[in-house]
């Protein structure tokens, strides 16, 4: 597979697809986020960076709507996130995909499959489009052999292909990730990253990566916004580096 390097990456910085202004939020009398405003354009490679706590899942889980913001908006592609319907736009793949039972009797096909649902809903008989959609995701994430294995008897790097390609099946536009490689090898890392670079520039997919791996970052991402409650950096991956500005580096 060719993948074209970071600079062939189009990224149209006229259209923002996901536009946040001044989004608090709290647990209880704990505040989680204070004042973030944060804009994500099309075709873009965002790495959101921070330590344990910071506030990195909490801002994607409001971002997807599975959470209310104390104060503050979200836009997503240009309509307030309450009032958008068209969730197949956007793929999420959580940790280690650990929202999903591994000892379901499910083979990857399957699994894959449970990514059209956001087209037509929980209870839609699965048709030849949906299965060729199937198809095309098992195989941009090199899984499409392994599709009659059960989900369980796969590698942990294969599962989360697996949970990827589950992500890619709804044909999204944007897709979130929230940590995928903690706890898998360093080869697993490597091909995972080049499955990303894949995504961004040959599927033409925006990618939102929360991760804690910055220094990897420097070499894959296109922009990082740094988060630890507020947000402090949100610039180019050269201008991070370059920066003189005093920046709290993300810990695992």
């Amino acid at each position: 597979m060719s993948v074209t390097s970071m600079a062939d990456t189009v990224v149209d910085h006229k259209t923002n697809i996901i536009e946040i202004e001044h989004v608090s939020f709290s647990y209880g009398t704990t505040e989680v986020l204070h004042d973030v405003s944060l804009s994500v354009h099309r075709g873009d490679y965002l790495a959101i960076v921070g330590g344990n706590g910071s506030g990195k899942t909490t801002l994607i889980k409001i971002i997807l709507g599975l959470l209310q913001p104390s104060s503050g908006s979200i836009k997503l592609f240009g309509e307030d996130v309450a009032a958008f319907k068209d969730r197949w736009k956007i793929g999420y793949v959580s940790q280690k995909a650990t929202d999903f039972d591994l000892s379901f009797p499910a083979t990857v096909e399957e699994v894959v499959q449970m990514g059209r649902f956001g087209r037509h809903g929980l209870l839609g008989r699965i048709n030849e489009e949906d299965r060729s959609a199937t198809r095309r995701a098992l195989e941009h994430v090199d899984m499409w052999q392994y599709r009659d294995r059960l989900i369980g008897d796969l590698s942990g790097g294969q599962q989360q292909r697996a949970f990827i390609a589950r992500a890619l099946a709804g044909e999204p536009e944007v897709v979130f990730l929230d940590e995928p490689t903690v706890g898998v090898e360093q080869q697993v890392k490597d091909e995972f990253y080049a499955l990303l670079r894949k995504m961004n520039q040959d599927l033409r997919l925006t990618v939102v990566l929360i991760t804690h791996d910055i220094e990897r970052m420097g070499h894959e991402a296109m922009h990082v916004a740094c988060l630890d409650h507020t947000l402090f950096f949100h610039r180019s991956v050269d201008d991070y580096f370059k920066s003189t500005h005093t920046l709290i580096h993300p810990h695992s």
